[in-house]
């Protein structure tokens, strides 16, 4: 719906723009939509990320489609002639110009069966209505995907990992390159079709789900932690550095008094907040890290003021695979477990690690038994 939503918007809002430009301009048969586009809408609504989707593709393969397909009829060739020669010609030069765009080869077909009618066609026809209509579509495109969450024009590969640095996310350390995905694409005649960081996601998303049937035995409950020290919203945050020292935890879950899941705390919580106090109150970073331990004079800050709510939640029947992917990245240290409303403990880091090194020792002791 979103996608048709857009292409019916996208061509009515184009026909809207060249009737008012027709209004302003003085009347001119340049100024019309032409049949082709109704494809190029297609594509850049409903795919928006694929290769023969993006701008370039759009724009040079439409307008060198009509170029090509004018210079053909200018042969005086037969209908049925210039209709094959067109299409041919019209397909070999958005390979060339890298710039692969399906509707193009109908620009190109479109071109050649309205010339008798249209009286002839000069090259005036390549930038109106071909190239004027196809850069007033994708601008609308552009605005519009972007308005509903689409990202397009699509970049690939992506510029940089979730903590803004040119490391991959840390599932995809362990992969393909953005070459090697190229490469195998190529291997396969897919450049044109699936984008090397469309084909990343996939394999990500692939490995994780072979991950979680591969560990579907072992549930969150198994491994989980069980004995929780947790805190109330209204705890200061000295009591919280003084538990994050004296257990060694890393997270702390944030409990009110009727025994729900208000929200947790982590270590880098603590840091944060004494890194904003710093620049806030011209402290400098250890006397802010002081104060927040309880060792100033500042009681005022309790657990509610840097505990995290937005949280991600499994129940104990889940297996562990699900965990592989929740932990990986994206800032998330620990999933609370939860059955029900109750709380009856949490998967840190710490846990699917040690959970992962051991299932791999056992199965390398298998094969070596084996």
């Amino acid at each position: 719906m979103r996608a048709a939503l857009g292409a019916g918007l996208g061509l009515a809002l184009c026909g809207a723009i060249l009737i008012s430009m027709g209004t302003w301009i003085g009347p001119t048969n340049g100024l019309l939509l032409i049949a082709p586009l109704g494809a190029t809408a297609f594509l850049i609504f409903a795919v928006p990320n694929s290769p023969l989707a993006q701008p370039w593709s759009a724009l040079a393969g439409n307008a060198a489609s009509a170029f090509v397909a004018v210079s053909v009829l200018h042969l005086g060739l037969p209908v049925e002639l210039a209709a094959g020669l067109s299409v041919f010609g019209a397909m070999a030069a958005m390979a060339v110009r890298r710039a692969m765009h399906p509707p193009g080869a109908a620009v190109a077909l479109a071109t050649v069966l309205s010339d008798p009618l249209s009286g002839g066609l000069g090259y005036g026809f390549v930038l109106a209505p071909v190239l004027l209509d196809t850069v007033l579509l994708v601008g609308i495109a552009v605005i519009y995907n972007r308005l509903t969450g689409r990202r397009y024009p699509f970049r690939q590969p992506a510029s940089s990992g979730t903590h803004a640095t040119a490391d991959p996310a840390p599932e995809r350390r362990l992969g393909l390159s953005a070459d090697d995905l190229s490469a195998v694409l190529d291997r396969f005649n897919l450049s044109a079709n699936i984008g090397a960081e469309d084909l990343g996601r996939v394999l990500a998303a692939a490995e994780a789900e072979a991950a979680r049937r591969h560990f579907d035995d072992l549930t969150c409950g198994a491994v989980m932690s069980r004995d929780l020290i947790t805190v109330a919203p209204d705890t200061r945050l000295g009591i919280v550095a003084d538990l994050f020292r004296r257990h060694r935890f890393k997270t702390l879950p944030v409990m009110d008094g009727d025994g729900a899941l208000r929200g947790i705390i982590t270590q880098n919580d603590l840091i944060q907040r004494a890194r904003l106090d710093s620049v806030s109150g011209g402290i400098g970073f250890a006397g802010a890290l002081t104060r927040l331990a309880g060792q100033g004079r500042d009681q005022r800050l309790r657990a509610r003021d840097i505990m995290t709510t937005d949280l991600r939640t499994v129940g104990p029947a889940d297996g562990i695979g699900v965990m592989v992917r929740l932990l990986a990245d994206g800032g998330v240290q620990a999933a609370p477990v939860m059955e029900g409303p109750r709380l009856v403990g949490i998967v840190t880091r710490s846990d699917l690690i040690a959970v992962l090194a051991r299932q791999t020792l056992l199965a390398g002791a298998r094969h070596k038994a084996a």
